[in-house]
């Protein structure tokens, strides 16, 4: 968790796996989306990061967490987008900060190692392809439009199909082979259905694709529940029948409430409840 600006607190997870560090960085402080399963959109949205403070959280895993760039097999290898905020929403700073994660006097990253993740901004997919070719990921999370337009209120703006053909202009004007990932949150008995896992296969025809599911993490206030490890599985199964590379993302720092959007939560939370803590301390002062 890093602080910036004027104490505003953002999230960037390290993640190391033998020869390969991933990071996880964030473009704004909040997000504005307000997808129903994430905790950070339930912070509300503060303001959009500098290009300084997206490059800057480069900087810090690299020079503080024991990744320095002179030990060659233990440098960030993978850059992903997928921090707080909806980086399409700081299109500026977040393509300037990855043109120079991927310039050979800066960080020298391949463009397949540094990915964007997107809720799907239709008109910034179409700009996005002429200014970088950098990897792409949908968070998609739902295999309907009636159901997305609960978990990701973005669709009702930019429905399924839409997106999906501006993935496809996306990955050809890129003239790239690569598949597009498509992440996948899987919601206990709201997403995770035999059915809705048979409704993504057909729906994903179009798009050579394959797709990364990620069991909720719970947080304070969500009704959402994780599905069992059988239901995930089985939904895994499926997918993987019908011809689809599945992967299921491995949850890092739910034990101590810091998965994904969890953290900075936790901080403000307590950061509060310390201010009202004071406020109290202080009338009782006075009076």
């Amino acid at each position: 968790m890093l602080s910036v600006g004027e104490g505003d607190l953002v999230e960037m997870v390290l993640i190391p796996e033998g020869k390969r560090a991933t990071l996880c960085i964030s473009s704004q402080v909040g997000c504005a989306v307000d997808c129903s399963f994430c905790a950070t959109g339930k912070q509300g949205f503060s303001r959009n990061l500098e290009i300084s403070e997206i490059i800057g959280q480069l900087w810090v895993a690299e020079n503080s967490f024991g990744v320095p760039r002179d030990h060659a097999n233990k440098k960030v290898t993978n850059v992903v987008m997928m921090g707080m905020g909806e980086p399409l929403l700081n299109f500026d700073a977040v393509t300037g900060a990855m043109s120079m994660m991927m310039d050979d006097k800066a960080y020298g990253l391949s463009k397949r190692k540094v990915t964007l993740s997107t809720s799907g901004l239709v008109p910034l997919i179409d700009k996005l392809s002429d200014v970088t070719d950098a990897a792409l990921t949908i968070s998609l999370h739902a295999p309907n439009d009636q159901l997305r337009n609960e978990l990701v209120p973005i669709n009702k703006k930019y429905p399924i199909k839409k997106l999906l053909e501006s993935v496809i202009r996306y990955v050809e004007k890129c003239g790239d082979s690569r598949k597009t990932t498509i992440e996948y949150i899987l919601i206990d008995k709201v997403n995770d259905s035999i059915e809705n896992a048979y409704e993504l296969c057909e729906l994903l025809k179009m798009l050579p694709c394959k797709i990364n599911l990620i069991p909720f993490n719970p947080f304070p206030g969500s009704s959402y529940k994780r599905p069992s490890s059988m239901r995930i599985q089985t939904f895994k199964k499926i997918l993987q029948k019908e011809g689809y590379i599945t992967t299921i993302r491995t949850t890092r720092g739910e034990d101590i409430m810091a998965a994904c959007g969890q953290l900075v939560g936790q901080v403000n939370d307590k950061t509060r409840k310390k201010e009202r803590l004071q406020k109290r301390i202080e009338v009782q002062t006075i009076s």
